[in-house]
């Protein structure tokens, strides 16, 4: 696992702009949340889950997730259908903060398009350059 500034970036991972990760497997991709986001939000105290069966489209709003200083949206890094939520954000939404890559998941999708549509997210070299120039903007607006 590579570190950026302090933020967790695991290498085998693809990127979404709006700050959600992709990992796939085999047939499926598990989304969520990156450390740079979660660490800004700070802790996450209530997510609003999408349900199993529903379709997401890439770039669109999946999710709300709350925390004491924070309202934001999830945006879809692929399109597909959900095939799995992780429920335990129900009752503990922390477990983003607490395990952001692993146990902080937020859902698993059948990807309808993916040689397409990974294309379009950042993965390998393109992540560092990305995720500083995140960092700045972040510092400038809260300076």
């Amino acid at each position: 696992m590579a570190k950026i500034e302090g933020y967790e970036v695991p290498e085998d991972l693809h990127y979404h702009k709006e700050h959600l990760w992709a990992r796939v497997e085999f047939n499926k991709v598990r989304i969520g949340m990156t450390d740079f986001a979660q660490q800004s939000a700070g802790d996450i105290v209530y997510v609003d889950l999408p349900f199993e069966g529903d379709e997401v489209e890439q770039d669109k709003s999946f999710a709300k997730v709350q925390s004491a200083k924070w309202v934001g949206e999830l945006y879809a890094p692929l399109s597909g259908e959900i095939v799995s939520v992780n429920e335990i954000l129900n009752r503990k939404p922390t477990v983003i903060n607490e395990s952001p890559y692993e146990g902080g998941w937020v859902i698993v999708i059948k990807p309808s398009d993916p040689d397409k549509e990974l294309k379009n997210l950042m993965h390998g070299d393109s992540v560092e350059g990305w995720l500083k120039d995140e960092i700045k903007r972040v510092e400038a607006e809260t300076a």
